[in-house]
């Protein structure tokens, strides 16, 4: 990986397309700061200030230049407005994990699901990255939803898979191969 890595742009259908983070999308790490739980499973700050969401911005920015995966901004098509962020971060073994939220303002249009597509395919086609997985609580139903939608295959419960805001939590594990694409 190492420098050879860019965040390219994909056009994910349905209205939405992943592309890099630019600074002026702050206002869409705003709207993720307001949320209780997105701050607990991700980088988004937990107090907002514009400081905190420009270096947000340039955290995933760093993590491609560092070699560790790719962070997206997912963005409506029309306007460019960002949306969310989806990221697909190799690991050992032929693997990829994928994380994604969507701010409120932008939940119930099937933005998550647009862009698992789009990157599933991405990351499983040109990359040639031969399983992708993800990790959702079982209580986020639209989380796991979006996930099965875009042709994730729930594989099990993992008990006490992850610390979140000071407790252990389970996860359901989900993955995606090169045969479920399709």
């Amino acid at each position: 990986m190492g420098d050879a890595m860019k965040v390219p742009v994909l056009s994910a259908g349905d209205g939405v397309r992943l592309r890099p983070w630019r600074l002026d999308d702050v206002r869409a790490v705003e709207e993720a700061a307001e949320d209780a739980y997105i701050p607990l499973i991700t980088s988004v700050p937990a107090t907002y200030s514009d400081a905190e969401g420009v270096a947000f911005v340039r955290r995933q920015w760093q993590r491609c230049a560092d070699g560790l995966g790719y962070s997206f901004a997912i963005a409506d098509a029309g306007d460019d407005r960002a949306l969310g962020q989806i990221g697909l971060w190799p690991k050992e073994y032929g693997r990829a994990s994928v994380g994604y939220w969507v701010a409120g303002p932008a939940r119930g249009r099937g933005v998550a699901c647009t862009a698992l597509r789009a990157v599933s395919g991405w990351g499983l086609g040109e990359l040639g990255i031969p399983r992708l997985e993800l990790h959702v609580e079982p209580w986020n139903t639209a989380s796991w939803k979006a996930a099965e939608r875009a042709g994730f295959v729930r594989e099990g419960l993992l008990r006490s898979w992850q610390e979140i805001g000071g407790e252990r939590r389970d996860m359901y594990v989900y993955s995606k191969l090169p045969a479920d694409l399709g």
